[in-house]
């Protein structure tokens, strides 16, 4: 179980987040819903220590990340930007770096195979060699989550992982997140504007509203008027080929 207590942060006088706490469960996926300025984003890098929080927790099997060294933490919360610079090295450089805070001295061969094994489940075996300067913005996401995965984290942060795929690969990083997570029994906590991915693979809900939360839990706190009450806009929530479908009216 993972579970966020409290978690609040201010840039100066300003708060961003607001005392903010929810729980997921490993296996599952949770979706962090909320329109522009709702303080998602603040809250993420809040919980990958990017921003240090005024005050909260952030318990992995009861244990405060938050209060470990760095390279503890790395060992159980892995995070995924929404904007990541290119650098000149090659995509499996790259990916390496994400067993560096397992790695004594060097790379083992089981590090090696871990990041080989993680580029063909992304479908990126073939990059390999190529320098990462060279790929596109969607390519480039791809890889940034790989290096998150051979991190074997328990917990895993991504703040719009979608925002530069085409909808082929957007579906196709959110199932296989979603597979991984069931398969290696890791939480994932999601910040992404997209509604219909949002509801098509996310377990749980956290919707923000101006910097607190306004409701958590399962499908049964997206409504139309929840959703109104967050983002301003009216939505049907018809049921099609079994998904929910948003629709705004």
């Amino acid at each position: 179980m993972i579970s966020v207590r409290g978690i609040t942060f201010s840039y100066g006088r300003e708060k961003v987040v607001d005392h903010v706490s929810f729980d997921v469960r490993r296996g599952q996926c949770l979706m962090i819903l909320g329109n522009n300025g709702a303080g998602k984003s603040t809250l993420i890098n809040a919980l990958n220590r990017v921003l240090t929080p005024q005050a909260g927790q952030v318990l992995v099997d009861g244990l405060d990340v938050l209060r470990l060294s760095r390279r503890q933490t790395a060992q159980s919360v892995a995070y995924v930007a929404q904007k990541n610079e290119m650098s000149h090295m090659t995509v499996f450089d790259c990916v390496l770096l994400g067993r560096k805070p397992w790695m004594a001295w060097g790379a083992t061969d089981e590090d090696l195979r871990l990041c080989d094994d993680m580029l063909g489940r992304m479908g990126m075996q073939a990059f390999r060699l190529r320098y990462m300067n060279e790929l596109s913005g969607g390519e480039l996401q791809k890889i940034m989550l790989a290096r998150a995965l051979v991190q074997q984290p328990q917990l895993l942060l991504l703040d719009e992982p979608t925002s530069n795929l085409d909808p082929k690969n957007q579906h196709e990083m959110l199932h296989l997140v979603r597979v991984l997570a069931r398969e290696k029994h890791f939480a994932v906590v999601t910040v992404i504007h997209d509604l219909a991915l949002a509801l098509r693979y996310g377990d749980t809900f956290l919707l923000m509203h101006e910097g607190r939360v306004y409701a958590a839990g399962g499908m049964e706190v997206i409504t139309p008027e929840a959703l109104y009450d967050v983002y301003g806009i009216h939505v049907r929530l018809p049921v099609i080929d079994g998904h929910v479908v948003p629709v705004v009216v």
